[in-house]
């Protein structure tokens, strides 16, 4: 998931725990997302952190995934960890990027950044002179791309202690007006659900126990037609959710503007996983109301499935129209 779920998030997963130093990486998963969204979303996280506790500090860290290698060799940043070192500059906040001596090694001919381990030695992550860098293009191995990543990590440290002194973090105007300061995860049963859902038990269900440290509570239909509605004060508005096997579609309406169909399953779904419905955004600061339904049909998942050469293993695992929902994801204020 990206920063702009992170946003969201920060206050349950991370500023609960009172950090002393917040590392911040969502290079690779904003890899596809506008320079002004990652900028709305990480200067959130930065001002959110300060005005938690002025005294935390923040390190933006990049990965890399293949492609992006030959990028760096030139002397330039991806598109995502460029548009993040515009916010690190605006606010003084430190940054490394792990992947410049994976780049560097490949441009030499020392690394290979993708490739299977050779099934002789698993235990030696390399190709004759050559170490390999990641299984799938994305994901390090331990002992050769998870090191490259540390030892970049320990550098820029050291570098860093030298660099400045510790301080209280009072940040001015912010580099985008619009930005997600106000992201907060809010508490479903603070929305109108219909009489359909069921909030799961982490103790008896095998999801609500998997991702309960994630979700404050996760709640259950598959019923079409059942559905959540919210009326909020604000722009954005989403739901922190899961896709899966089980899962189908919801119809979105906001407002009194035609509705959306918003599939609950994609090419990665032979397994369930958080995620989030965007139900609305970018809207006037004005009071809205939102009403998510579960669709009666299901999406064609064997086609979706097809995109990555995946199949539906078990019919029964699939044929559903399942919708497991966790919490609102809002920047405004609920209205009661």
């Amino acid at each position: 998931t990206g920063s702009d779920l992170g946003v969201f998030r920060l206050r349950h997963d991370v500023l609960k725990h009172k950090p002393d130093l917040l590392f911040v990486e969502f290079a690779v998963n904003d890899g596809g997302a506008s320079p002004h969204r990652i900028q709305q979303a990480m200067e959130g996280i930065v001002r959110q952190t300060y005005a938690a506790d002025a005294e935390t500090d923040i390190c933006f860290v990049y990965t890399l995934v293949a492609g992006w290698t030959k990028t760096l060799r030139d002397g330039k940043f991806p598109r995502a960890a460029s548009a993040m070192e515009a916010v690190a500059d605006h606010y003084g906040i430190p940054s490394i990027h792990m992947g410049l001596e994976a780049a560097k090694m490949e441009g030499e001919g020392k690394l290979i950044f993708t490739a299977a381990k050779p099934k002789t030695d698993l235990e030696k992550t390399a190709i004759g002179d050559k170490i390999i860098f990641s299984p799938d293009g994305v994901h390090p191995y331990t002992d050769t791309g998870h090191e490259l990543y540390l030892q970049a990590v320990v550098r820029g440290m050291e570098a860093i202690r030298k660099a400045g002194k510790p301080r209280m973090h009072v940040p001015g105007e912010p580099l985008v007006a619009d930005n997600w300061q106000a992201a907060k995860m809010v508490a479903l049963d603070k929305a109108n659900l219909s009489e359909g859902w069921q909030k799961l038990d982490a103790s008896r269900h095998s999801l609500a126990k998997r991702f309960g440290n994630r979700m404050p509570d996760l709640y259950f239909t598959n019923q079409p037609g059942e559905s959540i509605t919210i009326r909020f004060k604000g722009t954005g508005l989403r739901i922190y959710d899961l896709l899966g096997p089980d899962c189908g579609q919801v119809f979105v309406k906001v407002d009194s503007k035609e509705g959306k169909i918003v599939p609950r399953f994609d090419a990665y779904c032979t397994y369930h996983r958080l995620a989030m419905l965007t139900a609305a955004e970018n809207l006037p600061e004005r009071v809205h109301t939102v009403k998510l339904q579960v669709h009666p049909e299901q999406p064609d998942k064997a086609k979706i499935l097809a995109k990555r050469s995946q199949k539906i293993d078990d019919p029964k695992r699939y044929d559903d129209t399942a919708w497991y929902a966790g919490a609102i994801l809002l920047i405004g204020e609920i209205v009661e």
